[in-house]
C-alpha cells in the first residue's frame, strides 16, 4: 500500500456496563493494524470511543439513580482505562456527547432532510431496547430479539424516516463491485443476500427518548442512536475540514459481526445521501466465547474483566493471546489455562529465552555487538514478504505465528551452532546473527506486543525501527548490550 495515509476505526463502545474481553479484543486488533501501518511509514489516524445516547443508557442511569450525563461520564473512565492498560495507540477517543460530534450529526441530518430524503411518519414495530434495533416478526425468535434473547416490545410513535429504500441498488452495486468492501468474504455474501431483499426506510428519530442529539428541524425529537453513532467516523476526523479530506475514506472499520448490517446497509446509505465516498473495508471480527463456548455478553452475565487479566499477567500477555489464539475474522475461545500455556511455551520459552541467551552470551564476550555478518541460512528462515501479505489480508494470527516461527529458527540455530564451544570470528558470526535477527524480530513484534518490543530494544541498545529496517546486516557493530529483567516469567 504505502499510500501515505491509513485511517482505521473500532466500533464505539456502549458504556452501559464495564468493558469486557470483547471490547479489549477489538481494540487490540485495531491497535495492531494501526501500529503496523505506522511501521510501514504511513501517516495513521486511529479512532476509538464511546456511543453514549439512547434509551438503554437512560434506563441504566435511572437504575443507578443518576442523570444520563453523569452516568456516562463515570462509565467512560473504564473504557479509557482499558485503552491505557492495553497500550492502545489511538489518536482520538471520541465521545458522541462531544460538541463537534453533536454538530456534525445535526448538520448531516439537516442536509439529508433538505434534500427531501427524510420525512415525518409513524413508526410501529417490534423493538429490542438492548440493541436499540427494530425487528420484523420473522427476525424474532419466539418473539425474542435474535441477538439478546430478550422479549421484544411493540412500539408505536411519530418518527422521522430516512428514505433508505432508495439506496438499495447503489448499496448492492458497491458491495458486488468491491471484493474488499466487506471482509471476511463470507460476510460480504451474507450482506449481499440481505440487501437483495431490498432496504426499508429507516426510522431516524425518537419522540420519547430525551437522552439523545436533538433533531435540528424538530426539538421534540432526538436522533435515533444509529443515526448518530455511525457519524462518529466522519466527525472524529473533523468532517468536513482538512483532516477529514486527508484521511477519508476509512481504510478499515473494524467491527463485531453483530453490527455488520448497520455498517453496510445503513452507513452506506447515509454516506451516499450526503455524497461522501464509502469506506474501503468493513472488517467483521468474531466473538470471544468463554472456555465453555458461551458468547460473552453483559446481559448474559458471562463477562471476563480484561483489566484483571492485565493486572495478573500483563498487557502484552493478553494482547499476544488474543492475537495468536483467535483466527482473525472467526469466533474464538478464551480460557486462562490456554493463556498460561501460551505464556509459558511461546512467550517465555521461545522468545524470552532467546533474548536472554543471546544477551548473556554477548555480555560474556565483551558486551558489545561483534563485527560480523548474519548467517545466510538463518536469513532465509525469515519470510518477510509472507508476513507483509498476511498483514495486508488481516490474517493477524498467521502473521504472528510466522514471526514466532522465525524466533524458533533462531533458537534452533543456537542449538546447532553451540556458540559456547566456539571462539573468534566463528563465535562473532553466531552472536551477530542472533542479535541482528532479534533486532528485526523486535520491529515485527511491535504491533503485537509493544512493551516487550521496547524492552528488547533497550537491552540491545537500539531505537524502534520501521519495516524498512527489517533487512539483515544493519546492526551497528560496537553497540553496547545490557541485560534487563526476564521478559516473561513462567506461571505454574
Amino acid at each position: 500500500m504505502g499510500n501515505g495515509k491509513f485511517y482505521i476505526t473500532t466500533a464505539i463502545d456502549y458504556p452501559s456496563g464495564r468493558p469486557h474481553l470483547g471490547h479489549a479484543y477489538e481494540k487490540v486488533a485495531a491497535d495492531c493494524i494501526a501500529r503496523w501501518h505506522r511501521l510501514l511509514g504511513e501517516e495513521v489516524f486511529f479512532l476509538t470511543g464511546t456511543d453514549e445516547h439512547g434509551s438503554k443508557i437512560m434506563k441504566k442511569a435511572q437504575e443507578a439513580g443518576k442523570e444520563p450525563e453523569a452516568y456516562v461520564d463515570e462509565m467512560v473512565v473504564f473504557f479509557k482505562q482499558l485503552c491505557d492498560s492495553l497500550n492502545i495507540s489511538n489518536d482520538r477517543f471520541i465521545r458522541t456527547t462531544d460538541a463537534d460530534h453533536v454538530k456534525v450529526s445535526q448538520d448531516i441530518f439537516k442536509k439529508i432532510y433538505d434534500k427531501g430524503e427524510i420525512y415525518l411518519g409513524n413508526y410501529s414495530g417490534w423493538y429490542c431496547s438492548e440493541c436499540e434495533t427494530f425487528y420484523t416478526e420473522k427476525d424474532l425468535a419466539d418473539g425474542k430479539c435474535p441477538t439478546h434473547g430478550k422479549k421484544a416490545e411493540w412500539v408505536s410513535e411519530e418518527s422521522y424516516f430516512f428514505k433508505m429504500s432508495a439506496y438499495t441498488q447503489k448499496v448492492l452495486d458497491f458491495l458486488e463491485k468491491n471484493p474488499e468492501s466487506v471482509l471476511p468474504s463470507g460476510k460480504r455474501k451474507e450482506i449481499i443476500n440481505r440487501v437483495k431483499e431490498g432496504l426499508n426506510d429507516l426510522s431516524v428519530s425518537r419522540a420519547n427518548v430525551p437522552w439523545g442529539i436533538t433533531v435540528p428541524i424538530n426539538e421534540k425529537h432526538t436522533q435515533y442512536v444509529w443515526m448518530d453513532a455511525l457519524l462518529n467516523y466522519v466527525s472524529g476526523i473533523g468532517y468536513p475540514g482538512t483532516n477529514f479530506k486527508k484521511f477519508w475514506p476509512a481504510d478499515v472499520h473494524l467491527i463485531g459481526k453483530d453490527i455488520l448490517w448497520h455498517h453496510t446497509a445503513i452507513w452506506y446509505s447515509i454516506l451516499l445521501a450526503v455524497e461522501i465516498p464509502l469506506p474501503k473495508t468493513v472488517f467483521s471480527h468474531g466473538f470471544i466465547n468463554t472456555a465453555l463456548g458461551e458468547k460473552m455478553s453483559k446481559s448474559g452475565g458471562t463477562v471476563i474483566d480484561p483489566l484483571e487479566i492485565v493486572n495478573t499477567y500483563s498487557s502484552d500477555v493478553l494482547r499476544y493471546f488474543l492475537l495468536r489464539e483467535i483466527p482473525f475474522g472467526q469466533d474464538g475461545n478464551f480460557s486462562e489455562e490456554a493463556l498460561k500455556e501460551r505464556l509459558n511455551n511461546e512467550l517465555a520459552n521461545e522468545l524470552g529465552n532467546l533474548v536472554n541467551r543471546t544477551i548473556v552470551m554477548i555480555e560474556k564476550s565483551g558486551g558489545k555487538i561483534p563485527d560480523a555478518k548474519t548467517d545466510a541460512g538463518l536469513q532465509k528462515k525469515l519470510n518477510l514478504k509472507k508476513i507483509k501479505e498476511l498483514m495486508e489480508k488481516f490474517e493477524l494470527h498467521h502473521a504472528l505465528a510466522e514471526i514466532f516461527s522465525f524466533a524458533g529458527s533462531c533458537n534452533q540455530f543456537i542449538n546447532e551452532k553451540e556458540p559456547w564451544k566456539l571462539d573468534g570470528k566463528e563465535k562473532d558470526a553466531v552472536l551477530y546473527s542472533l542479535a541482528d535477527s532479534l533486532r528485526i524480530i523486535s520491529i515485527l513484534l511491535q504491533p503485537f506486543i509493544p512493551e516487550t518490543s521496547k524492552k528488547i530494544n533497550q537491552q540491545f541498545g537500539v531505537n524502534q525501527g520501521l519495516i524498512a529496517d527489517c533487512e539483515f546486516n544493519k546492526f551497528k557493530a560496537g553497540t553496547k548490550v545490557k541485560k534487563g529483567e526476564i521478559l516473561f516469567r513462567k506461571i505454574e
